[in-house]
């Protein structure tokens, strides 16, 4: 894989290369071609459990990886890294997720040391790292500290607004028609702000009227003058004013402006004041794949397209105008609204239900024609109060709207489920605002290869360190570098440093935390080497706002707060503990030449007799006062003329006096390997292993250059526990059941009839409960719903 990658790479710059001389629309769709195939882009969506939380409480997640073209489950990253940040963009807790067939799950515990707030869960791929940093996958959530005073900032009646204006197209151009949207958004509460406002040009006179449609967003046209200052005058519902400047007026340039032209068509007109503007061109895209690609010659000042809907995609398609020269000079975003592909039916036996009862619910996926569907699905079901409303975003409003647009998007499925003129206007005011920066065409015409340092995760998670001369910190390039975790089953890996210093250690089946030594090979003291962290360091496109909470949901915090607290006193002894997956125990050498179990033997107090008395596999001997270990070469039966490697609890060692001077009464048993291994980058000249009784190097003093560190791998799998009600003994249990949380499945799949049960029980809380699920197919097709069952009442 790693070798395609790099021919991929190579593939790209001949391509960029060829296409030079080659007419601007052809050109301009061979450039697109080869970034999307170079650049695979990875989608990553989180369902969580829920989106309110207390501090103590465990968070569960899904998550779904699809291709960003065609939504199609993409099975090539095997690593998911998850994150929780605080107002601060801090990350308080972090956590790797394997992904099985696109598909992965896990939890993290909230700790009780988390501060009252909004934060964001953000997740991503190595890969989303390297190819498309603007995709990483973000959500707000809610925490609660109930052991601490909340500490909300009081309210304030000071403005707050953030106010921001977006010429279509991108540019406000002198004497050109402009069609300008507005976005004004409280930056406490992070939602738009309804309001009027004017424009007033230098004699204060007024240009232009306007209000806000939805969401505090909307839309004002004019014809900006080289003599005039502008600046925009706004009022929101209390009467309150402030005012905004406009963006830059350039004095030369294009501006565009879509309208419907009818009979499902768009007018896209183009205007211009350069007067050696001949023919301007419209790449239009959907996703990245071409859907429009047109020329038309510049009349006056102006030339027109006219666009079919049913040529674009579902989804966020964008319109591009180029200049003669092939070089992007206005952009827009159009919608077009999705047609249904799945539909997901949620059948539970009844509506409404007793404590502790028997919940059955059948969930049927099928197409809008009503064939049965294959789909894979998350499922939640909680308490819905005055703390947790619903959930979202949904799938749909992820895959189709969020995920295309860059920060928030308040109420992202009014945009997909509402229909009508207001909503059309809407969805165009959100694109004009959010969207026309997403993308950047220079990034396509410019196009280099990806880092090879981010690549795809195919295998494991990959370990990724820096080797630096020691003295000037300067990186250093073809020094091999070996990395070790002391365990039983010994696991060693070799890397060779690249021009960049970078080293690169695929670990496979890697769970939990261990120590880690990272070292540079033959006791090497003129080098260092890091770790440097997998973790993106890209600050998050949403900010939290600040959590503004009210005196009503004090009673629902209380009851959270308590069945947190029994919860994590009863319950979790029953709970099913971490799992990892099966992990293969043997050595990465396999099966020795040569074993010894040294209780088997008589105990030597010394090494050097223990090998000299009944190891033939290895020679002792001494060199100008120093211990050398030689490894006989079996196959060819003489000694190697270079040293072995060494290992301990398989951590290399190299300096063979203080190995002599250890205690043989710590070391279990020992490994020889008699012939040539090779190992990654490193050709061994026979392997000498010991293994202490609890492989934990049982004192043994590594090399003062070696870097020893604690290392999450990946999380163990911890399965969702709830109690049972089946029998009468347990229906009568004393023990208190609080849980708000009824059901969590991260990953269940239909039957050939569509089909999924689901059987779980109620809780002793009364209230209403909301199932919420997510489900894809292997095709693309995917949904969110949500239905609501109420429990009342004990069982008679």
């Amino acid at each position: 894989m790693k070798n395609a990658f790099r021919w991929s790479c190579a593939l790209l710059l001949i391509a960029q290369y060829s296409v030079a001389q080659q007419p601007v629309l052809p050109r301009l769709q061979q450039q697109l071609d080869a970034y999307r195939n170079q650049t695979l882009q990875e989608k990553l969506f989180v369902h969580t459990d829920r989106s309110f939380y207390i501090a103590g409480e465990r968070l569960w997640f899904s998550l779904f990886c699809v291709d960003g073209t065609f939504h199609r489950p993409l099975d090539v990253s095997k690593i998911a890294y998850l994150e929780l940040l605080d107002k601060d963009q801090k990350a308080v807790v972090q956590t790797k997720v394997a992904l099985d067939s696109s598909r992965g799950a896990g939890s993290i515990y909230l700790p009780t040391a988390l501060l009252s707030g909004n934060y964001v869960v953000r997740a991503y791929t190595k890969w989303m790292k390297a190819t498309g940093r603007d995709y990483l996958f973000e959500k707000p959530i809610t925490i609660v500290n109930s052991f601490r005073k909340l500490g909300l900032p009081l309210p304030s009646d000071s403005l707050a607004y953030d106010t921001q204006f977006f010429p279509e197209g991108g540019h406000l151009v002198t004497g050109l028609p402009a069609n300008v949207a507005f976005k004004v958004v409280n930056q406490r509460t992070g939602r738009g702000v309804d309001c009027r406002g004017a424009l007033l040009g230098s004699a204060n006179d007024t240009v232009a009227r306007f209000s806000s449609l939805k969401f505090g967003m909307g839309t004002f046209a004019f014809t900006p003058s080289a003599s005039a200052r502008y600046r925009v005058v706004l009022l929101d519902k209390q009467g309150r004013s402030f005012t905004q400047a406009l963006p830059t007026i350039d004095e030369n340039g294009y501006t565009m402006n879509v309208t419907e032209a009818g009979a499902g068509q768009l007018r896209v007109a183009v205007y211009t004041n350069k007067s050696t503007a001949a023919t301007v061109y419209l790449i239009g895209h959907t996703r990245q794949v071409v859907k429009v690609a047109e020329g038309q010659p510049v009349i006056g000042n102006k030339a027109e397209f006219l666009v079919a809907r049913s040529k674009l995609n579902d989804g966020i398609s964008h319109l591009t105008i180029f200049d003669d020269a092939g070089q992007p000079v206005c952009e827009r975003l159009v919608g077009k609204r999705p047609q249904p592909g799945l539909t997901l039916q949620i059948m539970p036996g009844k509506d409404r239900y007793a404590t502790r009862d028997n919940v059955q619910i059948a969930l049927t996926a099928s197409s809008p024609s009503g064939s049965p569907l294959l789909a894979n699905a998350s499922v939640s079901v909680f308490k819905i109060d005055s703390l947790q409303t619903d959930e979202g975003p949904t799938l749909p409003d992820y895959l189709w709207l969020t995920s295309d647009l860059r920060g928030t998007v308040e109420s992202p499925g009014y945009y997909l489920n509402q229909t009508g003129p207001e909503a059309d206007a809407a969805l165009d005011n959100l694109l004009l605002t959010q969207g026309w920066r997403r993308f950047r065409w220079e990034t396509v015409v410019h196009s280099s290869p990806p880092d090879v340092s981010q690549e795809p995760e195919h295998r494991g998670h990959v370990v990724l360190g820096r080797v630096t001369d020691a003295l000037t910190g300067v990186p250093a390039g073809d020094v091999p570098t070996y990395l070790a975790i002391p365990s039983k089953s010994i696991r060693l890996y070799s890397s060779r440093s690249d021009a960049k210093g970078l080293v690169r250690f695929e670990l496979v089946n890697f769970y939990g935390t261990n120590d880690i030594v990272l070292q540079t090979g033959a006791g090497d003291s003129l080098h260092r080497v890091e770790i440097l962290t997998p973790y993106t360091e890209t600050a998050v496109s949403i900010r939290p706002v600040v959590l503004d909470l009210a005196n009503t949901v004090s009673e629902s915090m209380q009851a959270r707060s308590l069945a947190m607290q029994v919860q994590n006193s009863y319950f979790n002894a029953y709970a099913n503990p971490a799992t990892t997956s099966v992990i293969d125990s043997t050595t990465f050498y396999g099966k020795p030449d040569e074993r010894y179990f040294l209780d088997t033997y008589t105990r030597f107090t010394v090494l050097e007799e223990v090998l000299s008395e009944y190891v033939p596999g290895v020679l002792v001997r001494r060199q100008n006062g120093h211990f050398k270990l030689i490894v006989s070469n079996m196959p060819y039966r003489k000694p190697f003329d270079n040293d072995p490697l060494i290992l301990i609890d398989g951590v290399p060692v190299y300096d063979v006096d203080r190995l002599m001077a250890f205690s043989p009464l710590k070391i279990k048993s020992l490994d020889v390997v008699t012939k040539r291994y090779l190992l990654g980058y490193a050709t061994l000249s026979g392997i000498i292993s010991f293994k202490t009784y609890k492989a934990d190097l049982a004192g043994f003093q590594l090399d003062p250059h070696a870097v020893v560190l604690e290392y999450d791998g990946l999380q163990a799998r911890r399965d969702f526990y709830a109690p049972s009600y089946a029998t009468p003994e347990q229906l009568a249990s004393r023990l208190a059941d609080f849980r708000s949380l009824l059901y969590w499945n991260p990953n269940v799949t239909s039957n050939q009839q569509g089909r999924i049960n689901l059987s779980f029980y109620t809780s002793d809380q009364e209230g209403r409960y909301l199932i919420v699920v997510h489900a894809l197919t292997p095709d693309g097709r995917f949904t969110t719903t949500q239905q609501a069952i109420t429990v009342t009442g004990a069982l008679k």
